[in-house]
Order: structure tokens, then C-alpha cells, then sequence
């Protein structure tokens, strides 16, 4: 997955938004203004930190190489996914709106209810 694929899949999310709030070379995006993924699409490879269910995160990081835990993040709730084409494009697509949802379901009810379409 190319990181332009990976920015669509977020963006297309209900009222997500993408600032740089840790620099010119970081996308951050969010959710009603809590950040569910970060990512540094000119890295080498590109890679994106997704916020994850502790469980799901061991196993996924015991799946594929590439996920690691989350770089500069709480390393039990937060994944980093090195976008090196190892990981199928249909997991990280999981992963991201894994990773929105459960942003969302810290958000008020009132939020939850209007995102939830």
C-alpha cells in the first residue's frame, strides 16, 4: 500500500481530519481532534502508527515483521506498520479503520452517535 492509498482509506472515514501537528513531514490524522493514526509517508520505507486493541497487537506484530510496536507511542496500544509490501493492503485498510474505531469509542456518546452512520 502506497502511502496516497493509505491517506484516501483515512481521510474517507467520517469527519476525520489531517494536520501536521509533529511537523512538515508527518500526517496526522484525526478523529473529532483525537489522533488515531501517524504517519511518515517520505521515510524510507513509509511507515504509519495506528492505534490497536492490546491483544490484536501482539498477534499482528508476531504476524508480520513489518508491525512493530508503536513508534514514540504507548508500545501496548499502539502499532507502527512499515508500508514495505509485506503486509496485504487489505489488512492495513483493517488496521487503520481498526484503529479509528477505537479512537471513536472513546469519544462522548453524542460524537459516537453522530459518526456512527
Amino acid at each position: 500500500m502506497t502511502p496516497e492509498e493509505l491517506e484516501r482509506i483515512a481521510l474517507d472515514l467520517p469527519e476525520t481530519a489531517m494536520d501536521h501537528a509533529f511537523g512538515p513531514e508527518v500526517n496526522v490524522y484525526k478523529v473529532s481532534g483525537k489522533v488515531f493514526g501517524i504517519m511518515q509517508p517520505g521515510g524510507e520505507p513509509p511507515q504509519v502508527t495506528l492505534k490497536c486493541e492490546p491483544g490484536l497487537a501482539l498477534e499482528l506484530r508476531a504476524q508480520f515483521p513489518a508491525v512493530v510496536p508503536g513508534y514514540h507511542t504507548n508500545k501496548r496500544h499502539w502499532n507502527t506498520v512499515t508500508l514495505d509490501g509485506t503486509v496485504p493492503d487489505e489488512e492495513i485498510r483493517d488496521m487503520v479503520e481498526h484503529s479509528y474505531e477505537r479512537v471513536v469509542a472513546t469519544l462522548p456518546k453524542a460524537v459516537r452517535l453522530r459518526l456512527d452512520r
